[in-house]
């Protein structure tokens, strides 16, 4: 029976349930896209390409493991963990001995891949002044406020982006998978500027998909065959696949210049080949070099990346990869066959499934928060629009049970219809913020998104629980009143209960004791999730003491309210009688407010607080910067012999574990490296860092926030993982203060260099000796004009270059954020127009009484502009609250950076919704005559 009194209820009551429904549709379409990319994590397929032809392929293990033996009440559990190291780890060459001497292997082709970039001249349009601009992926370093470690995974932003400061102004980096396209930055006025109008073109890395070199001996593997030409022998000869050949406009005999792990240098293409059956690699370029020359390139002598096994005819390949991990049990190679091949192949996109799954997670229970804040509220108002009914049916004798059904079986109608129509316009959302994340570089294009109904199906299950939820809370005090009290709350608004009031207090607290643990952490993995949630637990304290806010704003507001005229009035009339309503309003428009707030200062506040930490620690004159993959050795070398320069301090990035925690880490020249960086040291010396390590003596410097959290002081061993899983113990020689600026760990760039798979400088910092003659600028030029994208800059052009690339990270998170501000908007609208259309007899009765139509519409514009000052007051208090608490545990001060251009276009924005969302469905309420109106039957 409760079930035909819903329908028909949602059918004759349309307008009261059309909010309910749209604000449920949104919510689970968002669910539905944040559960595309939690199944991608989970289940994205990663298809192999250069590893097709090979069966079987070994691959170095890729993960740091810890095990731990835990004895609690007579049990032993033994827990075994394992972290991703940052860098492609690499096999000992004797395990292709091993490989090959086992029955049932037909060949076993040793792989080598390492960093290979073309440079390709610039279109004729580009100007010999100015460089082109382009985009990259760096997978060691990116990441995103989202994190949790979900988003923090993939926003290490301050501390791994701007380790050292100017770890940005490089134009491009392969990170720690060995990407190599050019990183967003601008450079302008510095080589180019002294090129003389008849110089060669000017060179740009090729950035259309991720380039690699590789020994033309494994070429097998995928497999490639020539299509043009001869094999590589000599070591300037090179073969390239089709669609370079094509991109480039190049053939055989043609010159071309390559940026690898070295100087670049220029050979002559001897060959063109294609994979076999006439395909193609979709996700990276690959250029084969002569077996010697590509054992050079690579550097890692006695070392291969992978081994191809290519299995016997009638072997069974689960029967022998099975005796291949017999047979080399005990080192680090593991034996991959079918799927599994493709993360080895693909490192990046392996350790993406790890940061799409936290970034799914963090969006996705955002937004289910928001979701059922904003749902309740929506209920809540349609409940009461819907009173004078209800209590109806109390007066009547319906029990609360019933009364409780009813409203159930009403929202879980609704709930159904918005679930079903919401997850099928989740998809299509969801599949264009796959595209746009694998556009910013956030996740690579290598995993492939995965679509199946699970994500629907919970989006439909999370809709149906939401409106449940919401519907009972919504329910509780029309069906728990008496029936003879119910016609007469039904005509005047209460108070909020006793109870509700208390409730708001312990959430309030809940809000302010988040807040305070937020002000003392020091990580951004740990603090970006505890950022929103606080904001989000704090509406709802909002939510939960709305009545009492605006029944205190209505006697603030009555005085300047009531200046305005009779529309003044009434709106402060209305702001107290009808406080529940209007708070109602209020609600998602300050959750929008605090939110947008957060979700625009967080990473300005952090940037901002790097960015000064670098201005204050950088002594060099001069930068060096690539457009390309990096600075190679031999151009430091160039400036370091120039006459005048005191010091060139290669710097070099990448990702340490100490145990199975991660820190960011920069690798410096240790020589003269008190010239030109000074981190701010508060104990021990970067003198005897250099010092130190100028000899066998290995030592490490540390920021304060490491040293504490790792129990550090000079003269401490610090045992760590390096970038490729190498284990290295270093002497502890300094601490510093300036980690935000540059980074938790500071090792010696030889070390760090030779275990990374980009070992290119990131920058080179030159100083210049001020007592004597110095060096020019354009003798710096000249003695780096020979590499192809070398730049010389001033300090601050490349602060300049750092703000660009973290600012183009920080678009990660506005992205991932947006889509629940953009349900928040829709909601605030959406709330607003409830609260508007269902007023059509109030205006009917006011006019009636002699208020014009102009009238009516002041009443409703002063009464959104009264819950537009409540809302940004709220919404403003709440953000500055939690971003100053961010502020003081990640910068140490509690000085969050507000960006008044910025603040002010949230609140207009906000503006712009409550009076539109006032004004619309205000004058459509007008239409109707009063005295039409006045005697419809309720």
């Amino acid at each position: 029976m409760m079930l035909r009194y819903a329908l028909q209820s949602i059918r004759h009551r349309r307008g009261a349930f059309l909010g309910s429904l749209i604000a449920l549709m949104c919510a689970a379409a968002l669910i539905t896209a944040c559960g595309t990319l939690l199944e991608t994590g989970l289940r994205g397929r990663i298809a192999p390409e250069r590893y097709a032809a090979a069966p079987l392929v070994i691959s170095a293990d890729q993960n740091v493991h810890q095990t731990t033996v835990e004895k609690k009440k007579g049990r032993t559990r033994v827990k075994h963990k394992a972290k991703p190291v940052a860098e492609r780890a690499w096999l000992p060459e004797s395990t292709l001995r091993t490989v090959r001497a086992l029955p049932g292997v037909k060949a076993a082709t040793p792989e080598l891949t390492f960093m290979a970039v073309a440079l390709l001249p610039n279109g004729p349009s580009k100007t010999p002044s100015t460089t082109s601009t382009t985009s990259t992926t760096s997978t060691s370093s990116t990441s995103s406020p989202w994190n949790a470690s979900g988003a923090a995974e993939m926003a290490d932003t301050a501390r791994t982006e701007g380790a050292a400061g100017v770890s940005n102004v490089s134009g491009a980096s392969l990170g720690a998978r060995g990407r190599s396209a050019a990183r967003g930055a601008k450079v302008t006025n510095t080589v180019d500027a002294s090129r003389r109008a008849d110089s060669p073109p000017e060179l740009r890395p090729d950035t259309a998909s991720t380039s690699y070199g590789h020994s033309w001996d494994s070429a097998s593997l995928t497999p490639f065959k020539l299509t043009q030409g001869r094999a590589p022998v000599a070591p300037t000869d090179l073969v390239i696949d089709q669609a370079l050949a094509t991109r480039a406009h190049v053939g055989l005999g043609a010159r071309l210049t390559v940026q690898s792990t070295q100087s670049s240098r220029t050979y002559t293409i001897t060959g063109i080949a294609a994979p076999g059956a006439g395909g193609r690699l979709n996700q990276q370029t690959s250029l084969f070099f002569s077996t010697a020359e590509a054992a050079r390139l690579a550097a890692r002598p006695g070392q291969v990346a992978a081994i191809g096994v290519t299995p016997e005819t009638g072997t069974n390949q689960a029967q022998l990869a099975a005796a291949l991990r017999k047979a080399l049990a005990g080192s680090s190679a593991q034996v991959s066959m079918g799927e599994a091949r493709g993360p080895v192949e693909f490192l990046d996109a392996a350790g993406a499934r790890v940061k799409l799954i936290s970034l799914g997670g963090a969006i996705g229970g955002t937004a289910l928060l928001v979701a059922l804040l904003v749902v309740v509220g929506t209920f809540a108002l349609s409940i009461q629009q819907r009173h004078r009914e209800l209590a109806l049916l109390r007066a009547i004798a319906a029990t609360p049970r019933q009364m409780r059904r009813l409203i159930s079986r009403e929202a879980l109608i609704v709930g159904a219809v918005a679930g079903v129509l919401g997850s099928l316009a989740g998809l299509p959302l969801g599949a264009w913020l796959h595209g746009r994340f694998v556009e910013m570089g956030a996740i690579p294009a290598t995993l492939e998104r995965a679509v199946s109904v699970f994500p629907m199906a919970a989006a439909v299950a999370a809709t149906l629980l939401a409106a449940w939820g919401a519907s009972r809370i919504s329910a509780r005090r029309i069906s728990r009143i008496r029936p003879a009290e119910a016609m007469a709350e039904a005509s005047v608004e209460r108070h909020p209960a006793r109870g509700r009031i208390i409730v708001g207090l312990v959430v309030l607290t809940a809000g302010a004791v988040l807040v305070a643990v937020l002000s003392a952490l020091r990580t951004e993995a740990s603090s970006t999730p505890l950022t929103f949630l606080s904001v989000v637990i704090l509406s709802v304290a909002v939510a939960l003491l709305g009545p009492v806010v605006v029944r205190a704003a209505a006697v603030l507001l009555s005085g300047p309210l009531g200046v305005s005229g009779p529309g003044g009035r009434l709106a402060t009339a209305n702001l107290r009688g009808n406080a529940a309503r209007m708070a109602a309003a209020a609600t998602p428009l300050a959750l929008l407010i605090g939110m947008t707030c957060t979700v625009l200062f967080v990473q300005p506040t952090l940037g901002d607080a790097a960015r000064a930490q670098t201005r204050d620690g950088i002594r060099a004159d001069w930068v060096l910067a690539a457009q390309g993959p990096g600075v190679p050795d031999e151009a430091a070398r160039r400036v370091r012999a120039l006459p005048g320069v005191t010091a060139a301090t290669e710097i070099v990035h990448s990702t340490v574990r100490v145990g199975l925690d991660k820190y960011a880490a920069q690798g410096v020249t240790p020589g003269g490296l008190a010239q030109t960086w000074n981190p701010d040291v508060t104990s021990g010396s970067i003198e005897r860092f250099s010092t130190d390590n100028a000899t066998e003596a290995r030592s490490a410097a540390v920021s304060q926030l490491a040293a504490d959290q790792l129990g550090l002081h000079p003269g401490s061993r610090l045992s760590l993982t390096l970038g490729d899983g190498t284990p290295a113990t270093l002497t502890v020689a300094a601490v510093y203060a300036r980690g935000l600026g540059f980074g938790d760990i500071t090792l010696p760039h030889d070390l760090l260099a030779r275990h990374m798979d980009n070992p290119l400088a990131s920058a080179v910092l030159v100083s210049l000796d001020q007592s004597g003659p110095s060096v020019t600028h354009s003798e710096l030029v000249s003695s780096v004009r020979e590499f192809p994208g070398i730049s010389v800059l001033t300090r601050s052009s490349a602060d300049g270059i750092q703000a660009d690339k973290q600012q183009s990270n920080a678009e990660v998170n506005y992205l991932a954020m947006g889509l629940v501000l953009a349900f928040t908007a829709i909601a605030v609208v959406n709330t607003l127009a409830m609260s508007v259309s269902e007023r059509v007899r109030e205006f009917a009765m006011l006019r009636l009484a002699g208020a014009t139509r102009r009238q009516v519409l002041r009443m409703l514009r002063a009464e959104a502009l009264a819950v537009l000052l409540i809302a940004a007051v709220l919404g403003s208090g709440i953000s500055l609250a939690v971003l100053t608490a961010f502020s003081i545990g990640m910068t140490g001060s509690a000085a969050p950076t507000v960006v008044p251009l910025g603040y002010a276009t949230v609140v207009g924005v906000a503006a712009l919704l409550a009076l539109g969302a006032t004004a619309v469905p205000g004058r459509i309420a007008l239409k109707p005559r009063p005295v039409e109106v006045a005697t419809v039957r309720q």
